[in-house]
């Protein structure tokens, strides 16, 4: 091979390491996580990672507004009115409609 072609080309990772402090009790539930998952912690905490995106990017996909039915996917994304600060507006809004 010639130097041009080895230029620019850096090793490719698998993955970056992280370093994370917890407390005894954030431990202690990671712990708890990985023994009821079946998996190690790095697996647990990407999990985690997967499911506070999706809760954050699609809020309808939240477990809680999915579990009590009172706020579908159009009221969240209202273009007219911001849910999260008229969050009280969103609830009567559905009331009215049920």
């Amino acid at each position: 091979m010639t130097p041009q072609h080895d230029q620019g080309r850096r090793p490719k990772r698998v993955a970056e390491p992280v370093q994370v402090y917890l407390t005894n009790s954030e431990m202690a539930r990671l712990e708890r996580l990985t023994e009821q998952m079946g998996a190690n912690k790095s697996d647990v905490i990407r999990r985690g990672l997967e499911a506070l995106e999706e809760q954050l990017t699609q809020p309808d996909a939240h477990p809680a507004i999915r579990r009590i039915g009172l706020v579908d996917a159009e009221s969240l994304t209202s273009d007219s009115w911001d849910a999260a600060r008229e969050h009280d507006r969103v609830l009567a809004d559905d009331e009215q409609a049920s």
